[in-house]
């Protein structure tokens, strides 16, 4: 008999999602039941990967999605396995991830009324008035699978907005009576089902863009996420370097910019420091960034003419966002580069764009002359600096950086200075343990590169069950562990407001995780990943080759555990 769930796993499938990343509970008989009928009939149907864990089923699904550009399916049970996703939902959300969650739903039957009706005593417990709504302020959308008469349009429709720009995650759930129900097959012309076409920006917004561009001085492009897209890569340097146009970075959760090229101005984070291009720029274009800067200690000039260009240029889910942007346009940043690129070809003049591209290009050449003497080999202890400097050696085209640094994510992107598109990834949001199983993700997604994930939160990635899933998974990468025995984040925050309060002189602020545990034994004992513990900067490359031959050619993990200075 096809069943609803039958429906629901062909729509999968013909969608061209790869993995259901699973947490199976009681509401999901129907759905085993279906997988196995697929694979005894040799169906074609996503590949299961069990997940002991929901938060890393998201965060995997949410790895795969960001190499790929395609979401992938994660299934929950009811509102308990909903709850579970937590962060890895946030995370998703604001790094705008295409995800596709399915939670089953408790019977709403419970005499036998219908097939699948309550039969367990979890299912009165787990019975609540709005499922939907614990995760709904983060969804692209939402609804509940009412008949297996229409689940394939169902699934298909959510899909649509997973894949609409701007992107995200989208949930859907059904009680177990409907997902068990009979449900004739159903074709679908899924020419029909495609998302929206990306937008470029008006032909108004192109000649006032262009006119600022074309007569600035000091023009200035930030940017955070816009390498989200590739193509978009290509469309930024190209623009840039026709026009002579600077660069900077401002919280970069992607590779956005070749940092080897003279027009990149480096990176901003949290500086309590006025950016020195930023200051100077007499126009500046915003692109795909949610963060261009921090007012209280960094803003461009008051007569700088600001245009910004962003997929969610309004900020949608931000109760508070403004910036002094003369045109704000929603648009693809891709589209909208060409079409600058076209009307701008020859505008700016050789004269103009040498003398920009010299100026830039002395502001490049002093950031990165700074960036190679902090890689200096230190003479006690290890530096961030130093580390990824010798990690630097073990990455090339074929390599995907997970850099989840947190009060390192600078360092690691300056020091690794990734110069291919699609190289490095932030989770772009706040919620702590996204790397572990996004990396996971990403192997499975990429099986031909190296995955290396720079951690600064190994505790929150829950390792025991990704190292697992990795092992089971056959995607094997590498972690560095940033160790430096303790939350710094909260430590730098308390400090930053109350520079001369009780905290800055107490010995203990409870945020210390000293002796820490044994990280590398973690990998080990669930994964069987190798691993090792470094104390001594003479013991650093040794470790990383090491760790690099695990991976590479032993096929399994690794966990190197960096014991950093101060």
């Amino acid at each position: 008999m096809s069943t609803t769930y039958t429906a629901f796993l062909d729509a999968l499938a013909e969608a061209g999602v790869s993995y259901i990343f699973a947490n199976f509970g009681s509401d999901h008989p129907g759905l085993i039941e279906a997988i196995a009928e697929a694979r005894a009939k040799g169906r074609a149907i996503p590949a299961v990967v069990t997940s002991p864990s929901e938060f890393v089923a998201m965060t995997a699904a949410d790895g795969y999605a960001r190499v790929t550009g395609r979401a992938q399916a994660v299934v929950v049970h009811v509102e308990c396995g909903t709850q579970s996703l937590a962060g890895a939902v946030h995370n998703a959300a604001k790094g705008r991830v295409p995800v596709l969650v399915f939670a089953g739903a408790s019977p709403f039957t419970q005499e036998g009324e219908r097939a699948g009706t309550r039969n367990e005593f979890i299912q009165w417990i787990q019975d609540v008035h709005d499922q939907r709504g614990l995760v709904r302020g983060y969804m692209k959308y939402d609804a509940e699978l009412k008949t297996g008469a229409n689940v394939k349009q169902m699934v298909h429709r959510a899909l649509q907005f997973a894949h609409s720009a701007p992107m995200g995650p989208v949930y859907l759930m059904g009680a177990r009576e409907v997902m068990e129900e009979e449900a004739p097959p159903v074709t679908l012309d899924l020419a029909q089902w495609q998302p929206v076409a990306p937008a470029g920006l008006s032909p108004a917004a192109v000649r006032a863009v262009a006119a600022d561009l074309a007569a600035a001085e000091r023009p200035l492009i930030v940017t955070s996420y816009l390498g989200r897209n590739p193509a978009a890569v290509g469309a930024l340097s190209k623009l840039a370097v026709s026009c002579g146009i600077g660069v900077l970075e401002s919280v970069p959760s992607a590779m956005n910019f070749p940092p080897d090229n003279p027009l990149h101005q480096g990176i901003q984070w949290n500086q309590k420091q006025q950016n020195p291009g930023l200051a100077e720029a007499d126009v500046v274009l915003v692109l795909d960034s949610d963060i261009p800067w921090i007012p209280l200690h960094n803003r461009p000039a008051a007569n700088a003419r600001v245009h910004h260009i962003d997929l969610d240029v309004l900020k949608e889910q931000m109760p508070l966002f403004y910036i002094p942007a003369l045109t704000r346009s929603k648009a693809d940043c891709a589209t909208a580069l060409a079409q600058l690129h076209a009307t701008l070809a020859g505008a700016c003049g050789e004269t103009l764009v040498a003398s920009r591209t010299a100026h830039w290009g002395k502001r490049h050449a002093a950031y990165r002359e700074g960036v190679r003497a902090r890689e200096a080999k230190p003479a006690a202890g290890i530096t961030v600096e130093y580390l990824m400097a010798a990690l630097r050696a073990h990455v090339d085209r074929d390599t995907i950086v997970v850099n989840e640094g947190v009060t390192n994510y600078q360092p690691v992107f300056d020091h690794l200075a990734m110069i291919w598109p699609g190289s490095i990834f932030t989770s772009g949001a706040g919620s702590l343990g996204w790397y572990c199983g996004a990396a996971l993700g990403m192997k499975l997604a990429a099986p031909e590169k190296t995955v290396i994930a720079g951690d600064g939160s190994y505790m929150f990635s829950q390792p025991a069950a990704v190292h697992w899933m990795s092992r089971h998974a056959a995607a094997p990468f590498l972690t560095v562990v940033l160790n430096n025995r303790g939350w710094r984040a909260p430590r730098f925050s308390a400090l930053s407001l109350y520079p001369d309060g009780y905290a800055s002189k107490a010995n203990s602020i409870d945020t210390a995780f000293d002796p820490p545990p044994d990280y590398a034994g973690i990998a080990a004992a669930a994964g069987g990943a190798f691993g090792c513990t470094v104390k001594d900067a003479d013991d650093v490359e040794e470790a990383l080759a090491l760790a690099m031959r695990a991976v590479k050619e032993e096929k399994r993990s690794a966990v190197v555990d960096v014991w950093l200075a101060g």
